[in-house]
């Protein structure tokens, strides 16, 4: 069934609005959040909410951070990883399937984690419903390193972390890159890691935003002497 003219004129004014005033003005980019419909990942009862500049609870509001994050945010993270159609993807923290469902279009192959059972079997049926075939998702642990060890071209933390756990950096492949939000509230930036070489990375922390914590990452201590 084609989407209404109302869907539309939402749609394009999310894109025009709320996602090309925050820098993300990379065509390829645009067409996909145009081509990919986000009301379809949106749970039912928040769906006339899918084009706000909001995060939108995905399950009862009862566990904290298992939302969808803005567009704004999901839109600049993907412009800004240049990830190549050859490319394999991690990403940790499934939710919707939305993020997994640009990543995909994007990348050759992505796996994505989500520690809420429920969620992670929503996602995969949202995602296989809307024919997306190239994404894995995972019931898993992101916070645990992968068994086998894998390698990736670029790794997506959909979520904050209070830092970036050293095992994710090293299952970067050379030339890969990371991104995740970090920091503390009230303020947090996210960050673009780049694997330079076999010992060395480098970061950028090119803009702020906020986001809620991904489970079991390691927090900082709160004790001080």
């Amino acid at each position: 069934m084609n989407p209404t003219p109302t869907l539309e004129r939402l749609r394009f004014n999310m894109i025009e609005q709320q996602i090309r005033p925050w820098d993300v003005l990379e065509t390829d980019i645009l067409e996909l959040l145009a081509e990919i419909h986000r009301e379809d990942y949106v749970p039912d009862a928040h769906r006339t909410l899918s084009f706000f500049d909001m995060e939108l609870p995905l399950l009862d509001g009862s566990v904290p951070g298992e939302i969808m994050l803005s567009p704004k945010v999901e839109a600049r993270t993907l412009q800004d990883l240049h990830i190549q159609k050859h490319e394999s993807v991690l990403e940790i923290g499934t939710g919707s399937g939305f993020m997994a469902a640009l990543l995909g279009a994007r990348a050759a192959q992505v796996l994505s984690l989500e520690i809420n059972p429920v969620l992670a079997a929503r996602a995969a049926e949202t995602l296989r419903q809307n024919g997306v075939t190239n994404v894995e998702v995972r019931n898993a642990d992101g916070a645990v390193p992968l068994t086998s060890g894998p390698s990736f071209d670029v790794i997506v933390l959909s979520g904050s972390v209070a830092r970036i756990p050293q095992n994710l950096l090293g299952s970067l492949k050379v030339g890969g890159r990371l991104s995740a939000i970090v920091g503390e509230e009230p303020m947090m930036r996210a960050h673009f890691v780049t694997r330079t070489s076999e010992s060395k990375w480098e970061t950028i922390q090119p803009w702020d935003t906020m986001a809620p914590r991904l489970l079991n990452f390691p927090e900082p201590s709160r004790f001080s002497f």
